[in-house]
Formats: C-alpha cells, structure tokens, sequence
C-alpha cells in the first residue's frame, strides 16, 4: 500500500513540475547551473584569498606544459 502512495506522490510532482515547464530528468541548464555556483565561488575566493592561489597554480601549470 505504502508503494502505491509513493508512486502517486511522485507521478503528482512530475505532472507540477511538467506544467511549470521543468526538465522531467532533474537536469539543469548549464548557464543556470553557471549563474548559481559562480556567485558563490566569488565569494569564496573573496573570504579566503584564493584569488592568489588560483594565478600560482595556472602559473605552474603553464610552466609545466612549457609555456
């Protein structure tokens, strides 16, 4: 009985977010995906320096590949 609920519940949020014009697989536009981590990364980068470490290591890697 209990998976006949669980199947209706989730055959009513698929047919919610159909209407709403969202993705059935859970998948999200890269550029959305894009616009929700990159503030964060910024502020990450903000709060812990890491602005200083992302140039050293692109440095080292560029002069590992003989650049």
């Amino acid at each position: 009985m209990a998976d006949t609920a669980a199947r209706s519940t989730l055959s009513a949020q698929r047919k919610a977010f159909a209407a709403l014009g969202v993705r059935p697989s859970g998948t999200r536009h890269p550029l959305v995906a894009a616009a929700i981590v990159l503030p964060l990364a910024a502020l990450l980068v903000v709060a812990f320096g890491g602005w200083s470490a992302v140039v050293e290591q692109a440095s080292s890697v560029g002069v590992m590949l003989g650049r």
